[in-house]
């Protein structure tokens, strides 16, 4: 990346300045550059004179100045500029920038990709919603997040394992199970009740039926039920395997009409039958971090900064989430050996976090390698209009709803349109909008009128392969070509951070870029040599923006 190469020509100057007694020999800050609010004052700012300031004890217009002197020239700098307060200024070259179009073609559809990973593996847990029930909008916001997210992290060099976590274990499923069963004995006629603590939403009754009607109706099903009693077995139990399944086809169905995909699919239960909670806490038990009290079995949390205990054991004996939570990531950490592990969490389990990096702390593991994301509520309007339920079933919206009546692509797009931490408004009818309000369409709209641009000149039989970009002038043409070098900067930008949103206001200012190009700068003309130039441009834009789409998901349309 160019901001790197002329990071290290300030960092380079900065070591030099201190050789030759310029600048005091104080440690050396972090040298970054980045892009000024207007292009006036040049493509990258330095502001390393101003931290440099107060520790050297000098004017930092001063030490700008000296840093100045001492920066080698390079084929890609037109001219450095120091302005007050102690910025220095980096221009490009129009030469350098031009040449970069056929860079940009040479690369093909590894242009964006970097190496800061440099093959570190990490694993995105994200959705794993319990499968008790069908997704709704929130957890759509996290299967888009977390999608994006790992698309970005394996572009910038990281290798990725993505993973939904199956809660198949613990109070809730004996809930689900008890409701389901309930609900299919209804569906044959029978008397049952509904647990207080049962899940009361129409689908259940829905999938009762479906079960009855695949075992080969009443009469079949109420055999079949006499037959697993006689086994031995618990019909609660069966019937709720059965709807389990159901719920996580249902689950799976969904995140495949959004595009999202997941490498593994680890289910709770496993971590009990192969003895990873037990050779958990037998582990914290020996480093002293658990203790018994009220009949219950808790995690000393305390003794690692957190502001409370935690139960691990109800007195009971069942076991919580949170046990589960310490086994699953015992598993990841010390038996899979991930590097790191990013989890995408609801709003609801902010208070989660703080317990959950104590007691990685407590398994001898670097905190500082979980990182927890919590996405926060959405809210569906329609237009002015908050939308609270569904019109199918007059429960929460489901995120399969939301896909059927705005597209998977625009989902996609709005639920990246905020940063995680901020709660979003979801607008379905800006969502369906054809309109440069839409960001979806806008991107979108980009795509295909570059795709409408080539198809046109390979329809005239234009050869624009061998086009000599050194006649690009126009500063359009120049921006756009600036926005494209930009895509492996917001690849670092959301590694380094997880903010995968930013892959998002990429990809719109990049349309910006290319729309404005488009309305001051007529690509195919009377003038074959400036022709081609601009088509090998338009080309080269056509590859960014479909990387940046693609990152997100969200399809390059050739035609709208």
């Amino acid at each position: 990346m160019i901001k790197d190469d002329i990071a290290k020509l300030l960092e380079d100057a900065a070591i030099k300045a201190q050789e030759e007694g310029l600048l005091p020999p104080v440690v050396l800050p972090e040298v970054t550059v980045e892009h000024p609010p207007s292009p006036s004052y040049g493509d990258y700012a330095g502001t390393v004179p101003l931290k440099l300031a107060r520790a050297a004890r000098m004017d930092a217009l001063k030490v700008a100045k000296a840093l100045e002197g001492l920066i080698v020239p390079s084929e890609e700098i037109e001219r450095i500029e120091v302005v007050p307060p102690g910025f220095i200024n980096f221009f490009l070259k129009r030469e350098w920038l031009v040449k970069q179009v056929d860079a940009i073609l040479d690369a093909g559809e590894s242009y964006g990709d970097i190496d800061i990973g440099q093959g570190l593996r990490v694993q995105v847990e994200f959705v794993s919603v319990n499968p008790t029930g069908p997704l709704h909008v929130g957890h759509g916001r996290g299967a888009v997040l977390g999608s994006t997210l790992s698309n970005v992290l394996t572009s910038a060099g990281y290798s990725v394992v993505k993973e939904y976590y199956i809660n198949d274990a613990g109070s809730q499923m004996d809930s689900f199970y008890r409701s389901l069963h309930c609900r299919y004995l209804k569906a044959l006629g029978l008397e049952s009740e509904m647990p207080l603590d049962g899940y009361f939403g129409d689908y259940l009754v829905d999938m009762a039926r479906e079960i009855v009607a695949e075992q080969g109706g009443k009469d079949e099903a109420i055999s079949k039920i006499a037959e697993i009693t006689l086994d031995g077995k618990d019909p609660v139990q069966e019937i709720g395997k059965i709807g389990v399944a159901k719920i996580i086809e249902g689950i799976k169905l969904d995140l495949e009409l959004l595009g999202v995909e997941f490498d593994n699919w680890f289910y709770e239960h496993e971590l009990y039958d192969e003895g990873q909670y037990q050779r958990v806490m037998s582990l914290l038990r020996e480093r002293g971090y658990i203790g018994e009290r009220e009949g219950a079995v808790w995690f000393v949390s305390t003794a690692l900064g957190d502001d409370k205990d935690n139960v691990l054991v109800r007195s009971g004996g069942s076991p919580t989430y949170f046990a589960s939570d310490i086994a699953y990531h015992y598993n990841k950490f010390l038996e899979r050996g991930f590097d790191q592990v990013i989890n995408i969490w609801g709003a609801d389990h902010l208070g989660h976090v703080s317990r959950m990096k104590a007691v990685v702390g407590a398994l001898g593991i670097n905190p500082e390698r979980l990182r927890i994301i919590i996405a926060q509520m959405v809210s569906l309007k329609r237009g002015q209009n908050v939308v609270k339920v569904s019109k199918r079933s007059g429960e929460l919206i489901t995120l399969r709803e939301l896909i059927d009546e705005v597209g998977p692509d625009a989902c996609l797009v709005f639920f990246l349109s905020r940063s995680p931490d901020s709660q979003m408004d979801f607008d379905l009818e800006l969502a369906k909008k054809q309109s440069a309000d839409n960001p979806v369409y806008y991107i979108q709209y980009a795509h295909a009128r570059i795709s409408g641009i080539l198809r046109l000149a390979d329809e005239r039989g234009i050869d624009y392969t061998g086009g000599d970009t050194s006649l690009i002038t126009n500063e359009a043409e120049l921006d756009l070509i600036r926005k494209m070098l930009q895509l492996p900067e917001f690849t670092e930008l959301v590694a380094r951070n997880l903010e995968p949103q930013h892959i998002l206001y990429y990809s719109q200012e990049l349309a910006t870029a290319f729309h404005d190009f488009y309305e001051k700068c007529r690509v195919i003309s009377d003038d074959e040599q400036m022709t081609r130039a601009r088509l090998k441009l338009v080309a080269a834009a056509r590859l960014v923006l479909a990387k940046s789409l693609r990152l997100m998901g969200v399809s390059a349309p050739e035609r709208m």
